[in-house]
């Protein structure tokens, strides 16, 4: 049968994976799971590479020794040809211009109204006749079905009902038989056969009293029966249409239904009845046969559609199975003696028609029997890339592949982090072997580690050879990475805030994945001019719950200003925290001293008292009223708040006295702080000490050192009496005396 449309509708996307279905009287409510596709194997005929289908030939029916396909020529018309399996010969066939499946080795053509023309193809035969539907029977009778030589046609009666009946030529007669009783029938249709048994559907008119309806039906009869089908014995069922299809075989019977607006596809067996409702998308779903205990269904498209309309398949036995593509492509169908199926359609990588038969194990075989040479559009057919990764260890990676439904492309991807619009593309390398295309992702946007939160990804390929039209896929991720109090865009690595002599404040974003025990620096950015208005800058960790770190600076007139972090490594208008702080000579911030999860801040008056000023968690307030920590302070000439460096029970500070002795005061939770222990001498050979975070990706914050002769990271070791280990470090690479501060 060949479900080609005049109209061809386009199916959408979500179509493109199969809809479910539901078992019984279920509703479709939303797209299903679909399993493997049947694998498919290439035929004798076709192994060769030998072309033997014409381009936009659709199949119309088969038998034993050959089959019949459609197509039209430059011209318009309509071209019938019967291809020999004995020998690869095409005969035309001149009668007629429509062909109908007959399930046999005998050609049916009609001429679209009474004409209808039979011509057995089998090897040696001569056999044919014409029949003349109006002539044998009354003006406006009408071909509905063929099995074999047999035809049936919809005759009118008296009062605008008809009559079914089958005409065949016996000996060179024709042979009418009437096989519907009653008066009252109004529309037939033979969707189906098996041998010489055929499914009819009907619909005839029932009266009660002065009142009718509309009794739609389904009769089971045989071709040499000769019995008339009782219409008052036959099965009820939905309403049906002349576009229904059906299909017939020793175990099962199928139909389609039109119950108020909705498809339903309805198989009966010995002992088990399912209706599969479809939803609008699959409104003109029709079943294109049974295989096995499968049965097949889809919307048909047309050979010469790039738009994809699959043929689906469902188990009937199995419960609640999922439905899944058997072919990419479907448009017409034709049914072989041996209860096989011919269809018209495609798969990823052939176009032509393939056999679908029973199998072992239940799946239906589907086998490549005539092949159409064409170069098939370029596809996306599969797509691997996780959901989600963590970046937080050290040479993580994201691996991604995609399979094409060929090679011959070229493949760019492009992947776009949503907050910030950063992107990466890529071309990816050809494969080695078949048609798998892979990148992995090293975790580096724009050249320094990509920012935490959601990421698009979208591939296209391109033919090489010009065939079609790029394809596309598109998905999206999570990337995560552990906070760290230093950080200003949101990557979860250490930036370090550097202001020159004319006043402009620079941001150096750190790899915080060490490479040969060195910290390589990723990317310097300018944040603007006009810092020389300070005479302190200090990152101050995140104070206000945002997820990047927070800075605060004080003017030349002790005003204390708090600049938030936006999360892409700038900062927001400043905030006035309140002035006064001309009062210390030294402050630090950006570590938890108290253990409430807030960063805090540490200032030293002129008189040597340390203060506590404790983090609240709020922008426009963003510390408690101060808290002395105690007094002697004044022999050191800096302090930094490293984090918890040595295991205590909060955030520790390191002081360097006017000596270069540098002493660890470890944090004892309540924002005070253990007797100091010696570090080492020498550490007047820094300008600056930072507490940076984690720069080093071990899980402990780390400090860094400039000075004129260099810039190093000392790497925290969790021990209280040697907490350092100095690596080397890209940063301030011959500029130890270019900056004036570093935050």
């Amino acid at each position: 049968m060949a479900f080609v449309r005049a109209t061809r509708r386009r199916l959408g996307a979500s179509v493109a994976t199969v809809l479910a279905v539901t078992v019984g009287t279920g509703v479709l409510t939303s797209p299903g799971a679909v399993a493997a596709p049947a694998s498919v194997t290439r035929a004798t005929e076709a192994a060769t590479g030998e072309v033997n289908l014409p381009l936009g030939a659709e199949i119309v029916s088969t038998g034993d020794t050959g089959r019949l396909t459609s197509r039209k020529d430059d011209s318009g018309n309509t071209v019938l040809e019967w291809y020999r399996y004995a020998d690869g010969a095409v005969l035309p066939i001149n009668t007629g211009t429509m062909g109908h499946d007959s399930n046999s080795d005998i050609v049916v053509t009609s001429d679209g109204g009474s004409m209808v023309f039979l011509r057995d193809m089998k090897a040696g035969a001569t056999w044919s006749a014409s029949f003349d539907l109006a002539s044998e029977f009354k003006p406006g009778a009408k071909l509905v079905g063929v099995v074999g030589e047999n035809l049936f046609a919809s005759v009118p009666t008296t009062g605008g009902y008809y009559e079914l009946w089958q005409l065949a030529q016996v000996n060179g007669v024709a042979k009418k038989t009437k096989l519907t009783s009653g008066s009252y029938g109004l529309d037939y249709k033979v969707v189906a056969s098996t041998g010489h048994d055929l499914l009819v559907l009907g619909s005839s008119r029932v009266f009660s009293g002065a009142t009718f309806r509309t009794q739609y039906w389904k009769a089971l009869t045989s071709v040499n029966s000769g019995a008339a089908i009782d219409l008052n014995g036959t099965e009820s069922i939905g309403p049906w249409a002349q576009s229904s299809t059906g299909a017939y075989t020793a175990d099962y019977k199928a139909w389609v239904d039109y119950t108020a607006g909705v498809t339903e596809l309805v198989v009966a067996g010995p002992g088990i009845r399912k209706e599969f409702k479809m939803d609008s998308s699959m409104s003109g779903a029709v079943i294109a046969g049974i295989a096995g205990n499968t049965l097949l269904y889809g919307v048909p498209g047309t050979a010469a559609d790039e738009t994809l309309s699959p043929l689906y398949a469902r188990s009937i036995t199995t419960a609640d199975a999922a439905p899944y593509k058997l072919l990419e492509d479907f448009s017409s169908v034709a049914h072989a003696p041996d209860g096989s199926l011919l269809v018209r359609g495609a798969t990823a990588d052939a176009d032509g028609v393939f056999r679908i038969a029973d199998a072992v194990g239940g799946t239906p075989g589907v086998t490549l029997v005539a092949d159409t040479g064409k170069v098939l559009a370029v596809k996306v057919t599969e797509s691997k890339v996780p959901t989600a990764v963590n970046l937080e260890k050290a040479g993580t990676t994201l691996p991604m592949e995609w399979s094409l439904s060929r090679a011959n492309a070229t493949v760019d991807l492009t992947l776009t982090h949503a907050a910030t619009g950063q992107k990466l593309t890529k071309r990816l390398s050809q494969p080695v072997s078949d048609s798998r295309f892979a990148f992995v992702w090293d975790g580096v946007l724009d050249g320094i580690s990509a920012p935490n939160g959601a990421y698009t990804w979208q591939i296209t390929a391109t033919p090489t050879d010009g065939v079609g039209a790029p394809a596309t896929a598109s998905g999206s991720f999570q990337v995560s990475r552990q906070a760290n109090p230093h950080d200003f865009n949101d990557n979860g690595s250490t930036d370090v805030l550097a202001r020159d002599a004319s006043g402009v404040l620079w941001r150096d974003d750190l790899l915080d994945w060490p490479s040969g025990d060195q910290v390589t620096t990723a990317k310097r950015t300018k944040i603007g001019a006009g810092w020389q208005v300070y005479n302190q800058i200090e990152a101050a960790g995140n104070l206000a719950g945002a997820p990047a770190g927070d800075l605060v600076a004080r003017d030349t007139s002790g005003v204390l200003w708090l600049y938030l972090g936006k999360g892409d490594g700038t900062f927001a208008s400043r905030t006035k925290v309140g002035p006064g702080w001309q009062v210390y000579n030294k402050a630090t911030g950006g570590s938890d001293l108290t253990g409430d999860g807030r960063p805090d801040l540490l200032a030293t008056d002129t008189s040597g008292v340390l203060w506590l000023y404790k983090g609240t968690g709020s922008w426009s307030a963003p510390f408690a009223a101060r808290t002395r920590v105690g007094g002697g302070w004044q022999i050191y000439n800096q302090i930094t708040a490293v984090g918890n460096i040595a295991g205590s029970a909060a955030g520790d500070l390191v002081a360097r006295d006017t000596a270069g002795v540098l002493w660890l005061y470890q944090g004892n939770g309540t924002g005070n702080f253990t007797a100091r222990v010696r570090i080492g001498a020498g550490w007047n050979a820094f300008s600056h000490l930072v507490g940076a975070g984690d720069v080093t990706g071990d899980g402990r914050p780390d400090l860094i050192a400039y000075g004129p002769n260099g810039t190093y990271v000392y790497r925290s070791t969790g021990s209280a009496t040697a907490p350092f280990s100095r690596q080397t470090t890209t940063l301030y690479a011959g500029e130890g005396t270019k900056f004036n501060n570093i935050a």
